[in-house]
């Protein structure tokens, strides 16, 4: 029997065989291909951020914002640092006229930027 461990590698791997079909889908303009790839890397793990930042990108551009925006809320509880996420909150809100919505995103992101920016200014003195 294989370990855990092992087995989690092997997800990993396998989400990333998919993702990186996602992304060749979008290169290829098949963008519901591509949320069906980045759908299947999420599904080998569900914390893997990047695919879930390409799922909420391929959603918007198929106009499927409010999956988009249950995408992109994901990614801020896995990681609630992740300035792109509340971009995208942000991009996505705004779209559908939720501009007070809209703005408090853009401000998370900004702040969270600072805090980023901050941090790597200390970490290189």
């Amino acid at each position: 029997m294989p370990e855990p461990y092992e087995d989690s590698q092997d997800m990993r791997r396998l989400a990333q065989d998919h993702y990186y079909a996602a992304l060749d889908r979008l290169a290829d303009g098949e963008v519901q291909l591509a949320v069906e790839e980045f759908r299947n890397a999420i599904a080998a793990d569900a914390a893997f951020t990047d695919a879930l930042h390409g799922l909420s990108r391929a959603l918007q551009d198929l106009d499927r914002l409010d999956e988009a925006i249950e995408v992109s809320r994901r990614i801020g509880e896995l990681d609630p640092d992740d300035v792109l996420a509340h971009t995208s909150l942000s991009i996505l809100y705004q779209k559908k006229g939720l501009i007070p919505e809209a703005e408090a995103e853009a401000n998370k992101a900004r702040v969270l930027g600072w805090k980023q920016q901050l941090r790597s200014a200390k970490n290189s003195e």
